[in-house]
């Protein structure tokens, strides 16, 4: 698998990762039948993952022009197949419209444009997604945070949370994996507030009303292998 020809290669920059437990009733009929929802300690998890998309390329190969840089905002839980653990996305929105329509050919993932702003001033960071999506319910996030920690030694919690090297998609009749490479994350703790939030909105409760557990990683640089049809 390392020796993909056409892996596609990738930064992410100033990735915030931010959870809340949900039933896993809650989202069951939302995930294919074959994946069984992953648990920790009997709670299954939703995450909301932004960061920086840099250097978007397939593998030894120059950047991709105009879809090189953008932003991107996921929905996401934790899930598991044949006892593999991994990722299932409920939503994908990037400021890319080229991004967006090269990862969501066919329905592979569900992608989503969205007008995005991602910036620090003063230590502090800002970070605003509203979805523009013809045909999609407008999602937003606002969210304001400050970094408040040295690099943390992460727990079995956080490597749980976010440590996760595979995808799960199921765009037609198959069930497809997506295998992902990187260096392990440099966590930090991060403090702020998120002034409006309708991401998830299928679910029952409302995560704007729970405070997230948060997180906030260092660069990587990220390998997408071919994906690959589960048997």
């Amino acid at each position: 698998m390392a020796n993909a020809p056409w892996a596609m290669k990738q930064e992410w920059h100033h990735a915030v990762f931010l959870h809340w437990p949900v039933s896993a009733e809650s989202l069951r009929d939302k995930i294919p039948e074959e994946l069984e929802i992953d648990e920790f300690n009997g709670t299954a998890w939703i995450g909301l993952v932004l960061f920086k998309a840099e250097k978007t390329r397939v593998r030894f190969t120059p950047p991709i022009p105009t879809v090189e840089s953008y932003n991107e905002l996921n929905v996401r839980t934790y899930v598991k197949y044949k006892g593999r653990t991994g990722v299932y996305f409920f939503s994908l929105d990037a400021d890319s419209f080229l991004a967006v329509k090269a990862a969501g050919t066919g329905g592979f993932l569900p992608y989503r444009h969205a007008d995005m702003e991602y910036d620090q001033h003063k230590g502090q960071w800002e970070f605003t997604s509203n979805r523009t999506h013809k045909g999609s319910f407008p999602e937003s996030l606002h969210l304001k945070f400050r970094v408040v920690s040295k690099p943390i030694q992460s727990n079995p919690f956080e490597h749980w949370l976010t440590e996760r090297y595979c995808l799960w998609t199921k765009p037609q009749k198959n069930l497809l994996r997506v295998d992902i490479s990187h260096i392990p994350w440099n966590l930090h703790y991060v403090e702020g507030e998120i002034g409006v939030n309708t991401m998830a909105n299928f679910l029952a409760k409302d995560l704007h009303q729970e405070k997230a557990i948060s997180h906030y990683a260092k660069p990587v640089k990220v390998l997408f292998y071919p994906p690959v049809i589960e048997k």
